[in-house]
């Protein structure tokens, strides 16, 4: 799952970002509200945790604009304690949760949890299931018929992607900007590494889902049956 923070509070937001990264989550840092505004437009992100008091573009603003250009991604607002009012219009105007700082980075992983359920991204034990396999985000653990392995942090996040859209054809370009940024320089190439590892597992589990490619477009994940053949 990829994750924008827009704080301008730099030494707290990279704190936050460590935190975020060892429970498997990816994250972009934005310090001020015009970049973290064009960055919440590109739509690669699951969720955006956003501050309210930003220099340049305040973070009421963003979310305006944000919704206006129907960017959906789920939004947790940062707030001051006691402001009610900035609560208010922020649920008014889109954002989906919101924290009051200070706040425990606990409370933080539990809000994106609950958002990630409420979005249908995972279930409540951070289990995503299909077919005969199963895969934890949190633990990176993928189990089928018996058997476990452990993923690295791009085999997961890659699986994470392909799970949640099962059924689906997901471009190259959608799984790069996921994985490493819109601003990366990884090629195609990186991808198919990565396809690679995940369908050598799986062939390992004897598992009945299967990596396709669809040639110039990009991946899905699906299973014999569904009567889908590389193209």
């Amino acid at each position: 799952m990829r994750i924008l923070m827009v704080e301008d509070e730099k030494y707290m937001a990279e704190a936050i970002e460590q935190v975020l990264r060892k429970n498997n989550y990816s994250v972009d840092l934005a310090f001020d509200g015009e970049y973290g505004l064009d960055c919440g437009l590109t739509g690669i992100y699951d969720m955006i945790i956003l501050d309210i008091m930003l220099p340049k573009i305040d973070g009421i603003s963003i979310l305006k604009e944000l919704r206006r250009n129907d960017i959906t991604t789920p939004i947790i607002l940062l707030t001051a304690k006691g402001e009610t009012e900035d609560k208010v219009e922020g649920l008014d105007c889109g954002a989906d949760d919101y924290l009051a700082k200070p706040f425990q980075t606990e409370e933080l992983l539990a809000r994106l949890r609950a958002l990630g359920r409420r979005k249908g991204k995972l279930n409540h034990d951070g289990i995503i299931r299909f077919k005969d396999i199963e895969f934890n985000i949190n633990t990176l653990d993928l189990r089928g018929n018996d058997k476990t392995f452990s993923l690295t942090l791009k085999e997961g996040q890659l699986l994470e992607i392909l799970l949640e859209h099962k059924g689906m054809i997901i471009s190259t370009t959608t799984i790069i900007e996921k994985l490493w940024g819109y601003e990366t320089d990884t090629e195609d190439s990186h991808v198919q590494v990565y396809i690679s590892f995940l369908r050598k597992k799986l062939a390992q589990l004897s598992s009945v889902v299967k990596i396709r490619t669809v040639r110039g477009v990009g991946y899905l994940i699906a299973t014999e049956e569904d009567g889908m053949k590389n193209v």
